[in-house]
Order: structure tokens, then sequence, then C-alpha cells
């Protein structure tokens, strides 16, 4: 089957670029893979459906692209391997494993994905008796947000269907380009906006939590029911579903003893020209605030702070502010709450549908997510097990669940007088405090002790000239950081670039998080040509 994008090759965006970077370093890998399962239950045209599959990826030729860097620049080429539209029949017994599990997803049975030659999407149809099948697609987060799993899931059933599925009026890479011209025009207006916002807190405190982490890693997940009673309070107070459930999830933060309760969202960056494309059209925003007054007007402080958040939704921080490393969650507590209105169905069958669906890993400490579709609201809290065990996980739920039913209850109370849990004001007993981002990190030349690695001053002085002209600063010092100078994903690019093309190096992507300095770079080229 051959899949092509639409120019050739076209310019990929910002979040496709930090996304990218955060992969090269290590700190991505199948946390960004993102699936979801159609169940069907009737008469199924199996050959239909595999070609509805590829009817997808003809219109979504993101679909079938990968992600390549060329003289410091990102770009979307057609992947050397093409999307997985496959069939298996396990109808007999097959291995006993439910399609779609994070087991199945672990098992030889899931195709991998990989941004840089593809596949980047997978279709896969299982069988598991006569008239009944799964559908499992598995796509990569830098192809694919949540509002593209909807898309892609319309798309399939028109298709099935007998539709012929029109072209998009504009290439993703247009659609990108202008994304990137909006967010030109509006970053001195989003720096000014996030430069007394923005705190970089690594740390938080919950219960049973010995430290906070902001990479990817293999996680857990507690299933969490947050009641009935929340669109109705939610409609009372004049918010949105997500605003109260936002509101609450930083009023349990603020109670476990953080001053300020930051919590990194999700926001779509979608316009009119790009909502029909599948793609990677979200931003990961911080909001913290330090919940007072009643829980009321602690709601509509929220709404209000996002109204302000919103009118800078495509501006990454990190490319607004410089000084972020890259990192698999800009937080460690974050959120995401989407809504789903329609239901799809395929012709002759009765389908269900199960999306977002909790592939294994966590990209940090802790992460809400709740879906809020025509049968109510679903939601999971997914968690780092080597910083939160099960049992505390569980216990935050439970925590959440108690004071959203407060809520419900007395909407207007002091938020004081709602069922908060006794351990507020303090970590758990036995907790230790939190000790960062990245606390396995092993400096670069810490692991090659034992190597001559000393740079000469030649050396340094080209490393020194590169950052200059990269950051462009008239005068870098050996040991100044590389995000302490307001450096960002794109900066690192092009360093790569340069010292490439001048220095014939290739530099590890790893070592921008090791050693962000002049100094730690040049010592990674001494080793690079030993």
């Amino acid at each position: 089957m051959s899949m092509s994008l639409m120019n050739g090759s076209e310019p990929a965006s910002l979040a496709q670029h930090g996304m990218w970077v955060t992969e090269r370093a290590g700190l991505g890998g199948a946390v960004y893979h993102m699936a979801f399962a159609v169940h069907l239950d009737g008469p199924l045209d199996t050959y239909r459906m595999l070609a509805a599959c590829g009817a997808v990826v003809r219109r979504h030729p993101v679909l079938a692209a990968a992600l390549v860097e060329r003289d410091g620049r990102l770009h979307m080429a057609p992947a050397a391997v093409p999307p997985k539209i496959g069939y298996e029949d396990l109808s007999d017994g097959g291995p006993a494993l439910l399609p779609g599990s994070p087991e199945w997803l672990a098992s030889p049975l899931s195709p991998g994905l990989d941004l840089s030659t593809g596949p980047v999407s997978a279709f896969t149809l299982v069988r598991l008796a006569p008239d009944l099948h799964t559908l499992l697609v598995v796509v990569h987060h830098a192809v694919c947000d949540g509002v593209s799993e909807e898309l892609l899931l319309r798309d399939l059933a028109a298709a099935y269907g007998g539709a012929e599925l029109p072209p998009l009026p504009v290439s993703y890479g247009e659609a990108a380009s202008a994304e990137t011209a909006r967010v030109e025009d509006k970053l001195e207006e989003a720096a000014r906006f996030w430069r007394s916002r923005w705190h970089d807190e690594e740390d938080v405190l919950l219960p049973g939590a010995r430290r906070a982490r902001l990479r990817a890693v293999p996680g857990e997940a507690v299933d969490l029911a947050l009641g009935g009673g929340v669109a109705e309070t939610a409609e009372r107070l004049g918010v949105t579903r997500f605003e109260f459930t936002l509101a609450a999830f930083q009023v349990l933060l603020h109670a476990y003893g953080n001053e300020r309760a930051t919590v990194s969202i999700d926001v779509s960056t979608r316009t009119e020209q790009t909502r029909e494309h599948v793609g990677l059209f979200v931003n990961e925003l911080p909001v913290a605030l330090t919940p007072s007054g009643t829980f009321a007007g602690f709601a509509h402080v929220v709404r209000r702070q996002l109204r302000e958040v919103y009118r800078l939704r495509e501006v990454p921080v990190a490319r607004a502010l410089g000084g972020i490393s890259p990192r698999s969650a800009l937080t460690p507590v974050s959120m995401s709450f989407r809504r789903v209105d329609d239901e799809i169905g395929f012709a002759g069958l009765d389908a269900s549908v199960e999306l977002s669906m909790f592939t294994g890993y966590v990209r940090g400490t802790l992460h809400l997510h709740a879906l809020d579709s025509p049968y109510g609201i679903t939601s999971r809290l997914q968690f780092d097990p080597e910083v939160l065990d099960r049992a505390s996980c569980e216990m935050i739920a439970a925590d959440l669940r108690a004071l959203i039913a407060g809520v419900v209850a007395r909407p207007d109370a002091p938020i004081g007088e709602l069922p908060l849990p006794s351990r507020a004001g303090s970590v758990q007993a036995g907790a230790l405090p939190a000790t960062g981002a990245f606390p396995e990190a092993v400096p670069a030349f810490e692991r090659a002790a034992g190597t001559e690695t000393e740079p000469d001053d030649d050396l340094i002085g080209e490393v020194t000239a590169i950052w200059c002209e990269t950051l462009n600063r008239p005068d870098i010092k050996p040991d100044d950081d590389l995000f302490d100078l307001g450096g960002h994903s794109l900066d690192i690019t092009r360093i790569v670039a340069l010292v490439r093309e001048r220095m014939d190096v290739d530099l590890s992507f790893e070592v921008f998080i090791d050693a962000p300095t002049v100094a730690g770079i040049a010592e990674e080229i001494v080793r690079s040509r030993r």
C-alpha cells in the first residue's frame, strides 16, 4: 500500500517538535502511544473494514508520516515503514490477552511504532468469534490527539458504510506553518503573561509520595468514579464540568499541603482550518492557584484563569520563556478532560467504543484522565508506581470522591467546611520530600569516568561559537546551562545540526539532559571521536 504526504515533505508543528526532542532524549517512548478500540458485534465484512482503514490513512496522510531533521529543522516525510493494517484470528483460542489491554499492547501482537522511520499508526482487526470482532487502533501521539480519535472513528464508520472520504482543504504542513506563524506573533505577549505565573515546580506533596518525577515510566491506573451530580452541580454554579473537576482537584492538592495547587492541563489548539484534521493540535499549559473562600467562588476563579490561559493556548510555555528542559510532563500533576457528544455507528453492526485506553505508561507523577460522554463521566488516576504505591493512589481517589460528594451536597460551602482529608497540611508519615525531575539521571561525564574526555580550548571555542550563534548571545561561558540561558527544544535541534555540519559528529539528545553546558557538549564530542 503506497501512502504519501500531499506535498512530499512538510514542516512539523511546534508541538511535534517538542515531542520529537523529548523522545530522542529518551524521555518518551510507549507513553506517547495512543490506543482506542471498537468492539463490533454482527456479520462484519472483513475486507471492507480493512479497506476502510486504508481509506482513512489516505485522507489523513500524517498517519503515514515520519519526523525527520534536516539542517536543524524538523519535517514530516513519508515514513519508510507504512502503517500496519492487519488481521488476527483468535477465535480458535489464541493468546489469553484482551485486545487493547496494557498486557496486549506490550505483547508481540501489538505493533511497535517508530516516529523516525514508521509506522506511526497501526490498525489491527481481531476476530474473537464468528460475529464478534475488535478493531484496535494504535497511533503515535505526535500525529494524533484526543479529538483525532473521534475523527478517525467517524471516518472509519463512513468508509465502512461505503462513503468516499473527501480530501482535506489544506495539508497538515500548511496548517502547522500557519500555527507557527501565529505563535511567533504572540511570543512577547505570552512571555509577559507567563513570566509572573510560571514556577518550575518539580516537587509535589501527595500521600505516600517518595518523590516527584517528570519522565515517562511504566505506570498503573486506578479507576475513579466521580459520582453523580457533577454535571448538575457544575451547571448550577455556572461553570463547565471540566472547570468544576479541575477546581476540585486543585482544592485536594492544596489540602495535601501544596501552597500553589499546580495542575498542567491539555488545551486544544484547533481552529476552523484544522477541525477536520487528524494530528497533534494540543498544548500542555499549567494552572497554578491557591484555593480560598467558598468552592463556588473558587470554581469561578478557575474559570477566569482558564479564560486568560486560553488566549495564548497555541504558545508552548517553553517557547515563550525558554529555560525549561525537555521532559515528558510539564509538572508532576496533570489532567486531561474531554467531552464526547456523538455516538459512532457502523453499518449493520452493534458497536461500542473504548476511547483513550490506558497503555500501561504514565508521563509524570499523577495524571487525572476524564472522559465526558453521553454515558456519563468516566475517569481514572494514572500514577508512577515508583513514586506512589497503589494504596496511596487509591487513597487519593477516595479523597477526591469524598470531596466532590461534599461539593455536590453543599456547592456554596466554604472550602474549609468540605470533607477534606485529615492529612491536610502535611505529607503522609514516612514519605520523603520530592527530589526533582530526573533523580536517576547520571551526568555524561560521570558515566564515562576513566576515559579521556577533556576538550581543548579550540574545541571549547568552536562549541561556544555555535551556542552564541544559536542563542543570539555575545558571551557564553563553558559552564553556563543551556536552559538557564533560555534555550528550548528548537535550539537543541539547531545546535545538533551545526555540530554535525561543522564537526561531523552526531550528538545524542540525551546529553542535553545530562550535561547541558558548552563543556558538557564538548566532552561528548571528544567521546564521539574516540
